[in-house]
């Protein structure tokens, strides 16, 4: 068997020789003196040769472990040549990766399809939530106890909803660990019934009759408040889309309208609502194919003509009174329904509910169990940006512009029924504001 000694002695000779050890290893030595380890070992019935490293890089005693290692590979029937191979291209990885360590793994490489918002969101809460508890500890080593250890002390908070988000990233950053060759089990996994149920949908009140719509839009109409704030509320209710998707809606989102002719046709005006206006899923949020098309109806492009005069500088269609650069209020339309004596009756997000119900019932008397029912049911779903039952997302990115026509119709049908008996926008923007209540 080798010494140290002995390795550290041998010099070049005029042929390339090896020095022998045990078990097949060997030390071999070029004619320039280079000094590298060697395996010979039998597979498959034929002699092979693995280079375990350089010396003295590589120690006798290093050698001799690689040997032991790739002895272990050959009892297993593997070839310890693919073995190295593989540990070159993927690396050994780190068995002892703390859940912070992999967590930031998996934060930085999701960022990039993350909106930025999300992304900051994602990891303040594993920060808040997780890191202080949870950080510092090897993957392998948090079981299904100790992570709902932690969602509890959320949920004892009453963030139920964080905890299950919680969750939910936490069996994310396993799934990638796991991915990178990890193998460990996932205490995420099969852990819902432990959790406490999340409180049921909030359920927004809504004015569902179409009288007491009337009566509303009249009130509003005549508010003691700012016409660009009137005409918001008007849009919304006649388009029935998101509030903030309203607020933010932008003049350039717009198409189909010639702002410079009055009396031009106006018949395929629309509205495309940006991807990330749009309150999609997660993994939808940044895909262009996921804008949202609304038809406009000839009262809707009436109300953003009016609102044109007086906002028409502002890249916003409903700047604020302080700066055209900000878009309304978040609460300026719920605070104008409020003052009209609204409040608890009928909110902003309530004209989903007020044309799902209204759109919807109308259908069923008039078509009953005809096949179109089911037809118009799917496109009131596209015209509120749902995912309608039965549609795949595949089939959503392609056909999301899917049944115009008759999204026109029911969009014009709505804002004729509701603004029945309505001023002209012209009114709301030269008649004084009357006092409040």
């Amino acid at each position: 068997m080798l010494t140290d000694k002995a390795v550290r002695a041998a010099t070049a000779q005029d042929k390339a020789y090896k020095l022998t050890d045990s078990r097949g290893l060997h030390l071999h030595v070029s004619t320039s003196g280079h000094k590298s380890w060697r395996y010979k070992y039998r597979f498959e019935k034929k002699e092979r040769l693995l280079t375990l490293g350089t010396y003295p890089e590589v120690s006798l005693a290093d050698a001799r472990e690689k040997r032991d290692d790739a002895k272990r590979i050959l009892r297993e029937g593997r070839d310890p040549r693919h073995a190295t191979r593989r540990s070159r291209l993927v690396g050994t990885g780190d068995p002892v990766k703390s859940f912070e360590e992999m967590a930031r793994d998996w934060h930085a490489l999701q960022i990039e399809r993350w909106k930025p918002v999300h992304a900051k969101d994602v990891i303040t809460s594993l920060e808040r939530d997780v890191f202080p508890h949870l950080g510092s500890v090897p993957l392998a080593e948090i079981d299904k106890p100790l992570l709902l250890s932690i969602l509890r002390k959320i949920e004892s908070r009453g963030a139920i909803e964080t905890a299950r988000r919680i969750k939910q990233r936490v069996a994310a950053i396993y799934s990638y660990a796991n991915a990178e060759g990890a193998k460990l089990e996932n205490p995420a996994a099969d852990i819902n019934d432990a959790l406490k149920p999340l409180p049921p949908p909030k359920r927004y009140p809504a004015l569902l009759d179409v009288g007491s719509i009337r009566t509303m839009i009249c009130d509003v109409d005549r508010a003691g408040a700012s016409p660009v704030n009137r005409l918001a509320a008007r849009l919304l209710a006649l388009t029935a889309q998101r509030p903030g998707m309203v607020r933010f809606m932008e003049w350039d989102n717009i198409t189909g309208i010639d702002w410079a002719n009055g009396n031009a046709d106006s018949s395929d005006a629309l509205w495309k609502v940006p991807a990330d206006k749009i309150k999609q899923e997660l993994h939808l949020r940044s895909d262009e194919a996921f804008e949202h098309p609304v038809p406009l109806s000839s009262q809707a492009v009436e109300a953003l003509r009016a609102v044109r005069w007086l906002t028409g500088r502002s890249s916003f269609v409903f700047p604020g009174a302080r700066s055209g650069l900000k878009p309304i209020s978040e609460n300026a339309i719920g605070y104008l329904y409020n003052r009209e004596g609204y409040k608890g009756r009928h909110v902003p997000h309530g004209w989903r509910s007020s044309f799902s119900t209204i759109m919807n019932e109308q259908a069923e008397r008039a078509l009953g169990s005809d096949v179109r029912l089911l037809a118009d049911r799917m496109i009131v779903d596209l015209m509120l940006a749902h995912s309608p039952k039965g549609m795949s997302a595949s089939e959503l990115r392609y056909n999301r512009a899917a049944y115009m026509p008759r999204r026109r119709e029911l969009a014009q049908r709505w804002a004729d029924m509701i603004m029945e008996g309505a001023i002209p926008c012209a009114e709301i923007i030269n008649s004084p504001r009357r006092k409040r209540r």
